[in-house]
């Protein structure tokens, strides 16, 4: 019996990769003598880099940048084994969970640190780049990343604009003559798992920005500005990118991607998929187990679980999802391949506890499932 075991991180408690590990000992508990496949993935956000470096057997490398509150911060990207290609997560440089709570405030983030390890690739000679956007805390429309690159954006009195998306609204004019030219030799991807527009209702401030600490009055101000970003971007290029599925990503990184770095958006779970192998994996697999930190109606948009599920699907192959929380709307996760969904939660419990607990869960959750399985063949 073959079983690929193929989930993503549970946020803030485990990764992908302690995660399926979890699952498989759970498992191997009934079911010893099966073959496992543990394949890790992401989506885009945090873990994608852990995941890519794992499947292609490279490495972590370590810089030090500029975190989105302008502090400096140890982080990192990936490097392919065969040292062609650097993943970069945003998440290691201006991710959310590297600002506390009490001072999360997308007029101050910036995205210039992911700029800086996006930097440090092309000086490793990197020349193909898979950038994850997911995690952010910024909603600068991917300005810093490019003011680390060499573009340059002016106010008024032809100053360079500060940090953080509260200064986009001062924008009078961006240069791009001092960007980067490596940038022009390099073939870039971005993981995207949502489609919203720039601006807007479904944009970025308005989507986006209140989950990175914005009240009503600072979504309006960051409103603002971008529509005087995506005015600038369409005189300069000719380009309208106001309304362009995937530019609200990340805070508007996903324009600054296609604008600055030449790049194509896909789904993250695409490209994670493709480098892990997971097509060739589940061929000939009895059963696929999959999951995250939560499953719900929102899985069906592109998660991680679902393009897994969709793989499994195309062979014929069961799948079992398992999350640390069961969400509103999950049952409509069997419509699209997930045949059933566990939670690996046995009680309820404070929110640290249940985080500290994740890893002991999901393995008697998994071993739980697995004995259910075992017993089902011996009733057979």
């Amino acid at each position: 019996m073959k079983i690929v075991i193929a989930p993503d991180s549970f946020k803030e408690s485990l990764s992908a990769e302690r995660c399926a590990q979890a699952i498989k000992k759970g498992f191997m508990t009934f079911f010893p003598m099966a073959e496992y496949l543990c394949l890790p993935i992401a989506d885009g956000g945090e873990g994608t880099v852990e995941a890519m470096v794992s499947a292609t057997g490279g490495k972590l490398v370590y810089k030090t940048v500029t975190d989105p509150l302008g502090q400096e911060i140890q982080a990192f990207y990936g490097q392919s084994g065969d040292g062609r290609t650097a993943y970069i997560e945003m998440a290691a440089a201006s991710g959310l969970m590297l600002v506390p709570p009490e001072k999360r405030n997308p007029l101050l983030a910036t995205s210039y640190g992911t700029g800086e390890l996006i930097r440090h690739a092309l000086d490793a000679g990197l020349r193909h780049i898979i950038l994850g956007i997911g995690g952010s805390a910024t909603v600068d429309g991917g300005v810093g990343m490019a003011q680390a690159l060499g573009a340059r954006f002016y106010d008024i009195n032809g100053l360079n604009l500060g940090f953080g998306g509260g200064e986009l609204q001062r924008m009078v004019k961006l240069d791009i003559s001092g960007l980067d030219p490596r940038l022009a030799e390099c073939t870039i991807e971005v993981a995207c798992d949502v489609d919203n527009p720039l601006i807007g209702p479904r944009g970025a401030a308005a989507v986006f920005g209140p989950q990175k600490g914005a009240t009503p009055e600072m979504v309006q101000t960051l409103e603002n500005g971008l529509k005087k970003y995506a005015s600038l971007i369409q005189s300069l290029t000719g380009k309208a990118v106001d309304t362009l599925p995937g530019g609200g990503a990340a805070g508007g990184m996903g324009v600054a991607a296609l604008v600055f770095l030449n790049a194509a958006l896909r789904p993250g779970i695409d490209i994670v998929i493709d480098a892990v192998g997971l097509d060739a994996a589940v061929q000939g697999a009895s059963l696929v187990i999959t999951g995250e930190g939560r499953i719900d109606s929102q899985t069906v948009g592109g998660k991680a679980p679902m393009g897994v599920a969709q793989m499994a699907q195309k062979h014929g192959v069961p799948v079992i999802g398992i999350a640390g929380v069961l969400g509103e709307g999950v049952e409509i996760v069997h419509q699209y391949g997930i045949d059933a969904v566990f939670s690996i939660l046995p009680r309820l419990a404070p929110l640290p506890d249940v985080l500290a607990s994740g890893e002991e869960n999901l393995y008697h959750c998994a071993r739980n499932i697995a004995a259910v399985l075992r017993l089902g063949q011996q009733i057979a």
